[in-house]
């Protein structure tokens, strides 16, 4: 058997074992299982620890065996892993501790269905720990997410009707790569065949997903995250051209992915990307950023950071600068 097999499989192979054959040794388990007789009986005490009632016993008929009436839970979940599926909902769905979000219903199904030295504290942690809601993170529709899954997984191509930040709403067909998670926010990189290039489009503005006849072959070696990385600051409406004194490799830590890329320039670095939103690239972005810059190109940028100086300015009762 494969020693990449993680025990929690390894286990739940174990139950499958004494299931169907009562009375199994330890040798024979271990056997079966491909793994030493300690490694066999640990994975009978992740059982046990799991509330699943294992029976031993010695002699020529001995052996291990479910005890009689034994009701198994469908899924076999360790005290740790009860409590790490429920810490990854509320990270990811702070309102899952409501009682009608239907994530947090589905959560709530799954921890009853734990046995109870399983989902005791799992159930404690969900009824007292509270998650602050993320206000950059958008949950997507879950069945236009599904539809965009389908079809990446089946490689069908799908017309998409989105919008814009702004309002615009269009049509477009596109060739769907991947969905990636980023930071709360749910993307799908695709190829746009409207604009004839890679995009990445928020799972949240995508308003129907309807898949076609046609079929397409993803780039080969695709590494989803890096390439949405590489894309997310490029193919906006607004061209931004900023200009830093200070050496990329310092500058480089404060600059995220949508910003644009840098690139080395004398004893500094100048970062080229675009945008859709000139005032939250000004004054989120940039103004976080704590070295000398120049906006060298974007009059929409240059306006927006006009904008956020002008407001600094007046916080301290002095008088505006000239607007570019």
């Amino acid at each position: 058997m494969p020693s990449d097999i993680s025990p929690t499989a390894r286990a739940l192979r174990t139950l499958e074992i004494l299931r169907t054959r009562p009375g199994t040794t330890a040798d024979e388990l271990a056997g079966r299982l491909g793994v030493t007789e300690r490694a066999a009986r640990r994975y009978v005490g992740i059982l046990r620890e799991a509330g699943v009632q294992v029976e031993s016993s010695r002699g020529p008929h001995g052996g291990y065996r479910l005890r009689r009436g034994t009701k198994l839970p469908p899924i076999v979940f360790t005290q740790a892993e009860a409590l790490g599926l429920v810490m990854a909902v509320l990270d990811g769905q702070p309102a899952a501790t409501e009682p009608d979000n239907p994530v947090g219903a589905a959560l709530g199904k799954v921890v009853e269905a734990l046995p109870e030295n399983v989902g005791r504290q799992a159930a404690v942690l969900r009824e007292h720990a509270k998650a602050a809601p993320d206000r950059r993170s958008a949950g997507p529709d879950p069945a236009i997410t599904g539809a965009l899954v389908a079809a990446i997984a089946g490689r069908y191509r799908v017309l998409i009707t989105y919008r814009s930040e702004s309002g615009n709403e269009w049509k477009s067909e596109v060739d769907p790569w991947a969905v990636v998670v980023r930071h709360g926010r749910w993307y799908l990189l695709c190829h746009c065949h409207r604009a004839d290039a890679i995009r990445t489009y928020r799972v949240d503005r995508v308003r129907a997903a309807g898949q076609t006849a046609h079929e397409f072959v993803p780039p080969e070696d695709l590494d989803p995250v890096a390439m949405l990385e590489e894309n997310l600051g490029s193919g906006w409406k607004f061209p931004t051209h900023v200009v830093f004194d200070a050496p990329l490799a310092e500058v480089a830590p404060w600059i995220p992915a949508p910003m644009g890329r840098l690139h080395p320039a004398g004893d500094g670095c100048v970062l080229l990307g675009s945008t859709s939103n000139p005032a939250m690239y000004a004054q989120e972005w940039l103004a976080a950023v704590p070295f000398d810059f120049r906006v060298e190109g974007g009059d929409e940028l240059r306006a927006a950071v006009a904008a956020v100086a002008t407001r600094f300015a007046a916080a301290l009762g002095l008088s505006a600068p000239a607007r570019p």
